[in-house]
């Protein structure tokens, strides 16, 4: 009777791994050792070859940690704080250690000219990377090219990837937007603004939820979006630009972020207007509601899931390095406060009057 491969007579070592793989003991050393000088196609035949002779590579090398790379982000940017606090707490839960790294790098930039973070670059330090911030093609591309296993946040992504071998986490704002625009439109608002920068993607997805509901609605969409680096200057800038065209009148906003609603606050106060009794203000995502007064009718976003998602989905495709790229879309929760109000029309008359939703 034959005996199982697995059995101690018949243990599966390197030789086995690189007769069946068709490469040299060297080489399935260097790829069980992490080295990323192998190449990628190699690498995945290996891989291929120890999954199915039942070698649990990432066992034998003891090492169980994976990077949260933020690029091109402060490192307390609210909302990808909590994604790294939900990636952290589903990784300690299933026994692997995280790393924290801060990463700048240029879109223009081409892949084979992005030099990682030295951590990065050894497989068996870190095993997969949680990629969060705001990312471009390149190091999407870079990553693939050289084998590394990662799961990104996609509302963050410049541009549209293509043939992405990497999984995707993504918050559902575009829906969020559609629903608060829908909210407003409900509440008797004809006459709502969008302010955000379009160029950035999270904004931009926002932006295309509110323009579909708008103009499902016979609605003409407003955009302002003078662009500025801090999201607070940018809302309060393109409010007061709204109030001062004395152009097309504005009973609600639609701000692209909470940070954004903040400056709008800020803005609507300097022109002498209340946020809800004479202008509604909605925002995305809940990262503001508790330091703004009244409080923020906002989208929820749900970070520290979206930072669970990714690390699970990383963990799975450690385990079945085979699988499909993956893509996942949270859903998100219209979360109504003071800051929006009911526009009511008086019989007979032309006079319109806020009054709490």
């Amino acid at each position: 009777m034959k005996e199982p491969i697995n059995s101690k007579k018949n243990r599966v070592g390197l030789r086995e791994i690189a007769a069946e793989s068709n490469v040299s003991v060297a080489t399935v050393s260097r790829v069980l050792n992490g080295n990323s000088r192998v190449d990628s196609a190699i690498r995945d035949t290996v891989l291929r070859t120890a999954a199915k002779m039942k070698v649990d590579v990432f066992q034998r090398n003891k090492t169980k940690a994976l990077a949260f790379l933020l690029s091109n982000r402060a490192m307390l940017h609210a909302f990808h704080s909590r994604i790294l606090s939900g990636a952290e707490a589903y990784c300690s839960a299933n026994g692997w250690d995280m790393v924290f790294l801060s990463y700048h790098y240029s879109s223009a930039v081409p892949w084979k000219e992005l030099h990682l973070p030295k951590v990065m670059q050894r497989h068996d330090v870190v095993r997969a990377v949680i990629l969060a911030g705001t990312n471009s093609p390149n190091l999407l591309e870079l990553f693939d090219r050289k084998g590394v296993v990662y799961s990104v946040f996609g509302n963050n992504i410049i541009g549209e990837p293509t043939n992405l071998k990497g999984d995707a986490v993504y918050s559902d704002d575009l829906q969020g937007g559609e629903d608060m625009t829908k909210y407003l439109i409900g509440l008797g608002h004809r006459d709502i603004w969008f302010i955000g920068n379009i160029h950035l993607p999270w904004f931009a997805r926002h932006f295309e939820g509110y323009r579909r509901a708008m103009t499902d609605a016979g609605l003409a969409p407003r955009l302002s979006s003078l662009e500025f680096d801090d999201e607070v200057q940018m809302g309060y800038i393109n409010t007061k630009s709204i109030l001062a065209r004395g152009g097309p009148r504005c009973t609600a906003i639609l701000a692209g972020n909470d940070q954004t609603a903040h400056g709008v606050y800020k803005g609507l106060r300097d022109g002498g207007l209340r946020v809800g009794d004479d202008v509604s203000v909605a925002g995305c995502d809940d990262t503001a509601s508790v330091v703004l007064d009244p409080g923020l009718t906002t989208t929820r976003e749900f970070p520290e899931q979206l930072g669970q998602q990714m690390v699970k989905l990383v963990l799975n495709r450690i385990s079945q390095p085979d699988l499909a790229p993956q893509i996942v879309t949270i859903p998100t929760e219209l979360v109504k406060r003071e800051s929006c109000n009911r526009i009511l029309t008086h019989k007979g008359s032309s006079t319109e009057v806020s009054s709490r939703s």
